[in-house]
């Protein structure tokens, strides 16, 4: 184990700086400084490899968490880098994306700070990618099938990895000009910087997977011609359509869904022009939603020179420490600070917006909102408290409710559930022998470790579809919840 008496000698948690607001907002770096080694040592030395490792359990890749924290603790950053690759293809997108249910459920959490386990796994990563230390693994040995995953997102990914490494010419269709899915597009810079994704590419490619971006499968492929090319089929594609707020105005200029707004400035930070980009340059801006895709949007407001930033969240806002009905080792609901949020705005709880308002141009000029009560279970805007908030521009960032399955349904006659999900039995087969289904498209809107589980695991059932028997593992099932997720 890492440090016997380390979560007796040190009580608290201890994360790297963040640059200061002034000077971050003045581009679009990550936010984070690098952590003193020192520091992040001590902090690997507070885990307690306990007898049953419930941080196992919280995260869905069943990370080997005590064992590599011993190993940082050690300074055995080569053989870290091993153990947390044995069950993670890319901790370097975890480590900063994850919200760690691992951290929720760890031991040491019932009476102090858990561990700071997230931020020890990207350390390892990063130390290993500036060491050399991640190579390629190419196959020993070709199959001779073939595979095509569709979407480039951390699930898609994750199977293509798994599926080239067992010896299957893989090729990852991606409809967007550059591979990555929500990790290129949907995720700024300032959370994490696109050169994560580039280093990890160059290895999938020296590997043997193939990228095929700028194509579209549904329209420049059909779907079924794509299933006659390939021995199988991975449908990852994620869940893109965006949940709306169907109310009055909602037509006016200026009211835009949030990854619109993402997607043009991830973009222009990657140096293409934009015409006519969506920017907050100047204006009062209005975020809907209180997630983590209304932080980015808050975060590149703030970037982009916005005069005021307004967060709106229709629900009541979260307790700072964990509740009762959430004991450990579920993953609470708790507020939340981030660093986007620490870079100003004003974060407004219970309320519910009524309407946009327009001004003669039929731009939006407004919101009306009013307060938000509970009526029987349903949340409903509170007669007689309307007001209106200045609004130049408005962001609806209030999830996604399924992937796009218009092309899919019709071209493969494959089924989607009630809640508007690809359907897959308990093996990641759809009903179109050959064809599977990984990540969101199939589990609907989750977190980034579950799509990376998720991508390991429909590679494990493919790789058996085609080979009869499989050696790569298989950490989850899609009926598999996890603890409080």
């Amino acid at each position: 184990m890492a440090d016997p008496k380390g979560f007796l000698k040190v009580q608290e948690r201890e994360l790297p700086q963040r640059r200061p607001v002034a000077v971050r907002i003045m581009d679009w770096r990550e936010v984070y400084e690098d952590q003193d080694r020192t520091q992040l040592r001590r902090q690997a030395g507070r885990c307690m490899d306990c007898g049953v490792p419930f941080c196992h359990h919280g995260c869905p890749l069943g990370n080997l968490i005590p064992e590599w924290n011993d190993l940082t603790w050690r300074g055995e950053g080569r053989q870290a880098i091993e153990r947390l690759h044995a069950t993670n293809n890319f901790p370097e997108f975890t480590g900063r994306l994850c919200p760690a249910p691992c951290e929720a459920s760890c031991v040491l959490g019932i009476n102090q700070p858990p561990v700071t386990i997230k931020q020890v796994e990207v350390s390892i990563i990063d130390q290993a990618f500036q060491n050399g230390w991640v190579q390629p693994h190419p196959p020993e040995r070709l199959t001779g099938k073939t595979v095509a995953v569709v979407g480039s997102g951390p699930a898609g990914l994750a199977a293509a990895q798994q599926l080239t490494r067992a010896g299957h010419t893989v090729a990852v269709y991606e409809r967007d000009d550059r591979i990555g899915g929500l990790l290129r597009y949907g995720i700024p810079d300032f959370k994490m910087e696109k050169r994560q994704i580039e280093q990890r590419l160059a290895q999938m490619q020296a590997e043997g997977t193939r990228f095929r971006a700028g194509v579209e499968i549904g329209v420049d492929i059909s779907w079924a011609e794509l299933r006659e090319r390939y021995d199988a089929v991975v449908v990852a594609t994620g869940s893109t359509v965006p949940r709306d707020l169907p109310i009055p105005g909602r037509d006016l200029l200026g009211v835009h869904f949030a990854m619109d707004y993402l997607v043009q400035q991830n973009k222009v930070v990657a140096g293409d022009k934009v015409a006519d980009q969506l920017t907050a340059h100047g204006k009062h801006v209005v975020v809907i939603g209180g997630g983590d895709t209304g932080a980015d949007c808050i975060g590149t407001a703030h970037r982009q020179g916005a005069l005021s930033v307004t967060n709106l969240a229709i629900g009541y806002q979260p307790p700072v420490e964990r509740p009762e009905h959430q004991p450990w080792p579920m993953t609470p609901t708790i507020f939340e600070v981030s660093s986007a949020h620490e870079e100003g705005g004003e974060r407004v709880y219970l309320a519910s917006t009524v309407e946009f308002l327009s001004n003669d141009a039929g731009e939006v000029r407004a919101l009306r909102v009013a307060e938000t009560e509970y009526v029987d279970g349903r949340r409903v805007p509170k007669s007689g408290t309307e007001r209106e908030i200045p609004a130049d521009l408005v962001l609806i960032a209030l999830g996604f409710t399924g992937p796009e399955s218009e092309t899919l349904e019709a071209q493969l006659r494959v089924p989607f559930d009630a809640r508007g999900n690809v359907t897959r039995d308990d093996r990641y087969s759809t009903d179109e022998a050959g064809v599977f289904v990984a990540g969101d498209a199939g589990r609907g809107q989750s977190l980034i470790v579950w799509a990376i589980a998720e991508g390991r695991a429909v590679a494990s059932e493919v790789d058996r579809y085609l080979e009869g028997d499989t050696e790569l593992p298989a950490p989850v099932r899609p009926t598999d919840r996890g603890i409080g997720l």
